[in-house]
């Protein structure tokens, strides 16, 4: 399937609705939004933006697109080249409002059912203030053309205070089987209230790791809406590994098919 562009659609924009998974690391989280990028373009729910603002990149390689092979380059690699190499200044415009068109051309990977865009690692030592600001500042003009955009974090709660976006519709937090992982989840829900990210629904799912046995435990200790957990697939690890694209699961796919049903609760 392949999704044009049409000259109006810039102007009008999209009714989106913006989608963020976190969780601890290796929870499964990014191959969570790999599977439900396979869901929603199969159910032509596009065009779709997926960003990824994990250090480790690892969200292209879950959807088959390697941004250096594309020619794309990540936000902090921009960033980089422009006020490092090519010896530009930080002072007078903001670096985030003159970022804005070189992510347009340069860092956004723009395919036929999804565009992709990545953060990257660290800019300079430190923290990751002018990615995030770039990133934030980009997406308020990026987004109106898409119908979701799909967001993977990385893993923790430090992300949440970074407020790369503070309007979501749906937070997904993805869990593994341990007590920090149960912990996470109401520090991760706590944090977003405190400091006033807007969203609609917070909704836990267990990890393809996470035992099915364990999904009356997870209902007795918290308090927030779980939704089950995506059935184990040796096929979801050996993509993974090889760095096979989880689009190109079958439909058999017993993660794939747990994760239909975990999108057809709420409604999508």
């Amino acid at each position: 399937m392949k999704y044009i562009y049409e000259a109006s659609d810039l102007g009008k924009g999209y009714s989106v609705k913006r989608i963020v998974v976190m969780g601890r690391g290796g929870s499964g989280k990014t191959s969570f939004v790999g599977l439900m990028t396979k869901y929603l373009i199969e159910t032509a729910n596009t065009p779709l933006l997926l960003v990824d603002v994990d250090p480790d990149q690892n969200l292209g390689e879950i959807v088959g697109i390697d941004l250096g092979e594309k020619g794309k380059e990540t936000i902090s690699e921009l960033l980089t080249s422009t006020f490092l190499k090519e010896g530009g200044t930080t002072v007078g415009v903001p670096p985030s409002e003159r970022m804005e068109s070189k992510i347009w051309e340069k860092g956004l990977y723009e395919g036929e059912s999804f565009d992709l865009i990545a953060v990257g690692t660290k800019f300079i030592e430190g923290c990751y203030c002018l990615p995030d600001a770039a990133l934030k500042k980009a997406l308020e003009s990026l987004t109106k053309t898409y119908r979701y955009v799909l967001i993977d974090s990385p893993g923790g709660l430090e992300h949440l205070n970074r407020r790369i976006t503070t309007e979501v519709d749906d937070i997904f937090d993805i869990i593994d089987p341990s007590k920090k992982s149960f912990a996470h989840v109401e520090r991760a829900y706590r944090i977003a209230k405190e400091i006033d990210i807007s969203f609609q629904n917070f909704y836990v799912v267990g990890g393809y790791r996470f035992p099915e046995a364990l999904n009356p435990e997870v209902e007795k200790r918290i308090s927030l809406k779980f939704l089950g957990s995506i059935a184990y697939d040796k096929d979801v690890e050996e993509y993974s590994l090889s760095g096979k694209s989880l689009l190109e699961l079958p439909s058999t796919s017993p993660a794939y098919r747990s994760l239909k049903e975990i999108m057809k609760k709420v409604g999508f």
